[in-house]
């Protein structure tokens, strides 16, 4: 069997590795983009701002950048993981999240966490198809 390549998927449309840690954005390997969970964060902001709406909707402007810089878009999603800081914006978070999965949404585990990075309410981490 023979071996894939993986490569680092890099964009300045989506923040770099959060506090300059060691992860990428991304990574493509074979027909698969593994992308990093992505936080409410602009990529000229130091900041997260707004509230489960807001973040969720950059979230997925993250995403959408990140994806494209691999050849790829939400369409393509097969696997999505969701982490809220609180369940009780499951569905507040949700009504965003459905705008941009579309008719076949990927697979999908959503799960309340202790805490996430910079006091954000949100995180989603995806896999996608090219």
């Amino acid at each position: 069997m023979a071996t894939q390549e993986k490569s680092v998927v890099r964009t300045e449309g989506a923040p770099a590795p959060f506090q300059g840690a060691p992860y990428s954005q991304a990574i493509r390997a074979g027909d698969f983009v593994f992308v990093s969970g992505q936080l409410g964060l602009r990529p000229d902001h130091g900041e997260i701002e707004g509230g489960i709406e807001e973040q969720t909707e950059q979230v997925f402007t993250n995403m959408t950048a990140i994806l494209g810089e691999a050849g790829t878009s939400l369409e393509r999603l097969v696997k999505t993981t969701v982490f809220l800081a609180n369940l009780d914006d499951f569905a507040a978070m949700n009504e965003v999240y459905k705008k941009y999965v579309g008719d076949t949404p990927p697979a999908r585990a959503t799960v309340e966490v202790a805490r996430l990075p910079s006091g954000s309410l949100v995180e989603i981490e995806a896999i996608a198809v090219v």
